[in-house]
């Protein structure tokens, strides 16, 4: 097992720490992964703890095998469920039955798994732990999901050659909603696939009008920084205006547009305002 997590006291951040377990049998995938950026910070300030498990650890033949070829025929091999079921029992989480899901999770990383989104990720910033089984070869066997996992995941409609990059998609995308994690936590609201303005903290009495929008489960909108012409191309004249309501409908309006254009899918859910659908009228001629 190879344990990154620190000592460093996170009391500072209101003292809950989530923890990431990940088993894989390829542990040293997640290197250079845990050693840059953002995740890097939230481990050392003891945000999180990230242990990566071995799964040939709990292989007891001398070759330490973890797969064999599947019943019926077929091509590849399949992980089998002894040593998966030994490493999840390691861990001290409650079996199955008795699982807390609210606490505690077992994901298993699987191309037939339901898609992961946004709204996991938050559900897991909310829990205690994540443990992760990450797929490989053919497949797992299918007692795993049944006695082991509480969900099968993948990151997305194609296949991979193992659940590990899946499980750094999720370890990443789940740890920057952790309250102290991103340098600025309004970052991880005013972002693609964001909640509501409804259900986000409301500016400071007094203050001046936000001139961001919360996503309600639309794609950001476009960004733009210095310098202010780059090779012919100018930075809309709104955004250095100082108008903080033409701004903010400005941002409102591209969200959609992008929206429409890119994952016109994600409209069917959206929190939409008779304003935003009158917008998304006036486009239809142009998609």
């Amino acid at each position: 097992m190879s344990n990154v997590a620190t000592n460093a006291d996170s009391k500072e951040h209101g003292g809950r720490q989530l923890r990431f377990d990940i088993i894989s049998i390829f542990p040293g995938f997640f290197a250079g992964i845990l050693e840059n950026g953002v995740i890097t910070r939230a481990i050392s300030t003891g945000l999180i703890d990230v242990c990566i498990h071995d799964l040939r650890t709990f292989a007891h033949d001398r070759h330490r095998t973890v797969d064999d070829r599947p019943f019926g025929g077929g091509e590849g091999m399949v992980l089998k469920p002894e040593p998966l079921a030994e490493a999840i029992e390691s861990l001290g989480i409650a079996p199955k039955k008795d699982r807390d899901t609210s606490r505690e999770t077992v994901v298993l990383l699987s191309a037939q798994g339901r898609r992961f989104t946004q709204a996991t990720a938050r559900e897991f910033s909310g829990m205690a732990r994540v443990a992760m089984i990450c797929g490989r070869y053919e497949g797992v066997d299918e007692r795993v999901a049944e006695t082991l996992a509480d969900r099968e995941l993948s990151i997305g409609d194609y296949v991979l050659s193992g659940g590990e990059l899946g499980a750094a998609v999720i370890l990443d995308s789940t740890m920057r909603l952790l309250p102290g994690v991103l340098g600025n936590e309004a970052s991880s609201e005013f972002e693609s696939f964001g909640r509501a303005d409804g259900l986000l903290p409301t500016c400071e009495e007094g203050g001046p009008p936000s001139c961001t929008y919360g996503a309600g489960g639309l794609l950001d909108y476009p960004h733009y920084t210095r310098p202010a012409e780059f090779r012919g191309l100018l930075v809309p004249e709104v955004l250095s205006g100082g108008n903080h309501e033409q701004i903010r409908k400005w941002r409102r309006e591209q969200a959609l547009e992008k929206t429409l254009c890119n994952r016109p899918d994600l409209l069917e859910h959206a929190e939409l305002t008779p304003q935003d659908k009158k917008y998304l009228e006036s486009l239809k001629h142009r998609f």
